[in-house]
């Protein structure tokens, strides 16, 4: 590689560069700071990736392209995933300011912990090489591992971050077996080059489905798939509440990235997943194993759901349930389930958040995460319980909710697809009327349970309902001037493909 072939890959690699600065940058300026005064670390952070958002929405990514030797991908499709993640962490970190939980602490290295994960996302939505896949993930893990554990005085949250450890570890030797096996019998680490090498069909199909499996296991874990998903609840409830949120969010949609591009390029028939449609490679139907993962994942995630007492945990189960929604996507061999993903991961970081954000500040205004202790909260903190409701009915999947319409597109594309995925939406379709229950039983608790009429009305702070108010106004009106977002996602489903 010449000097002006590594200047021309920089110049495509600004936001990386951006934000590695930056984390540099808060790292130097927290060593200047007091306990009392680190968070000021924190605006720096937040204020630096409003600059990596602005340099990403101004990237060229008309012409898909490969830096570094191809080990990484600028493209439209990994742009906008990576819009998702900057964004949901500049809202987590808004929340952060306001938490209880890292209040009196020394918070600057908590900003750069999240600033890192960032950057691992970024890696993770651009990587198209076995070495580049693995490091990624990696990076996003073992921050995910410390964050979870950050308040290190708390049982609760030392276990989480142990059994986030092991479970991690445990799936990422899994997921380099799968790699090395792949990498044997191809010959090379470039998914490209991979599929080509498949392609050819003298590779044994049980030693494939072999791989598959390894490699899921691995994918899998990130998104937290059922059966991979056992860390998740515990890790939900011991982490710092903005850290669940945030971990709800952005690392699986980094995780649903690098699903997306690896078995759309190197499991792919076509080898291109530019095309209208394309199919898996001959004797390798992964889309029909990724399809039992996710009637798995959203009938396990949505039925132990319903148990569930404390809102963490509850949100914890749901995601997994929404984990298996979005597999539907992955399952149509066509742009029109990608896009429906996309959409989707953005729809989903908006109505989860909410209802964290929510949850978060109950916590701090009334010390509880118990479901049956938000008796009457409707009336104690009307703008906080209108609020919740909206994200409750748009993780149900409610119209005229922006998840109603996130959920229409999944299911339209699997159905127009053809009759062998009706099954699959009729399973969903099934599942969100389940999740019905348990979402409907918080607004039931805060407007039909026990009728506690407050002496006085708790109202949150401006920035915390401002925030708020930012969520939810697009889950109840985007889709009404056109929805944008959807015709952002379909822009977006643009592969880079040497």
């Amino acid at each position: 590689m010449n000097l002006n072939q590594i200047m021309t890959d920089l110049s495509y690699f600004i936001p990386e560069m951006m934000l590695t600065v930056i984390l540099l940058m808060v790292i130097v300026f927290d060593l200047f700071q007091k306990a009392e005064t680190s968070i000021r670390a924190g605006y720096l952070a937040l204020g630096g990736l409003a600059l990596v958002t602005l340099s990403l929405v101004g990237q060229d990514v008309s012409t898909p392209t490969g830096i570094f030797s191809n080990m990484l991908a600028v493209d439209g499709f990994g742009r906008y995933i990576k819009l998702v993640v900057t964004i949901g962490a500049m809202l987590v970190m808004w929340m952060s300011f306001n938490s209880n939980e890292l209040k009196e602490r020394r918070v600057g290295e908590y900003y750069v912990l999240i600033l890192t994960l960032v950057l691992g996302m970024f890696f993770l939505a651009s990587a198209t090489h076995l070495l580049s896949i693995y490091i990624a993930l990696e990076m996003v893990s073992i921050m995910s591992y410390l964050l979870s554990g950050y308040l290190k005085e708390q049982m609760r949250s030392n276990e989480a971050s142990i059994k986030y450890v092991v479970f991690g570890a445990f799936s990422s030797g899994i997921l380099l077996y799968g790699f090395s096996l792949l990498y044997g019998l191809t010959g090379s680490a470039d998914i490209v080059e991979i599929q080509a090498a498949l392609a050819a069909g003298t590779i044994s199909p049980a030693l494939m489905l072999l791989i598959l499996v390894l490699v899921l296991v691995g994918f899998g874990y990130k998104i937290a798939a059922v059966p991979f998903h056992f860390w998740t609840p515990d890790v939900y409830e011991g982490a710092p509440a903005p850290i669940t949120a945030f971990l709800s969010v952005a690392p699986k949609a980094a995780g649903f990235a690098i699903i997306i591009r690896f078995f759309n390029v190197a499991f792919s028939n076509a080898g291109n997943p530019n095309l209208e449609a394309w199919t898996a490679l001959e004797n390798m139907n992964w889309q029909a194993v990724i399809g039992v993962l996710s009637v798995l994942s959203m009938t396990v995630g949505n039925v132990v759901a319903l148990q569930q007492t404390n809102i963490k945990r509850m949100l914890a189960y749901s995601s997994i349930a929404h984990a298996g929604y979005m597999l539907l996507g992955v399952v149509v061999a066509d742009q029109t389930g990608i896009a429906a993903i996309l959409y989707y991961a953005a729809i989903y970081m908006l109505m989860n958040l909410g209802a964290f954000f929510v949850a978060i500040h109950i916590k701090n205004a009334f010390d509880t995460e118990d479901i049956e202790d938000y008796q009457s909260l409707g009336y104690k903190a009307p703008v906080l319980g209108v609020l919740m409701a909206i994200f409750m009915f748009s993780l149900t999947g409610l119209p005229p909710t922006g998840g109603f319409v996130a959920k229409f597109y999944l299911f339209r594309a699997l159905i127009e697809y053809g009759d062998q995925y009706f099954w699959l939406a009729l399973i969903g379709l099934v599942n969100g009327v389940i999740s019905l229950y348990y979402y409907m039983r918080v607004v039931k608790a805060m407007y039909f349970g026990k009728m506690e009429l407050p002496g006085s009305v708790h109202n949150a702070p401006l920035n915390v309902t401002i925030l708020l108010v930012i969520l939810a106004l697009p889950l109840l009106f985007g889709w009404m001037i056109g929805d944008p977002l959807s015709a952002y996602a379909q822009d977006a489903v643009q592969f880079f493909i040497k």
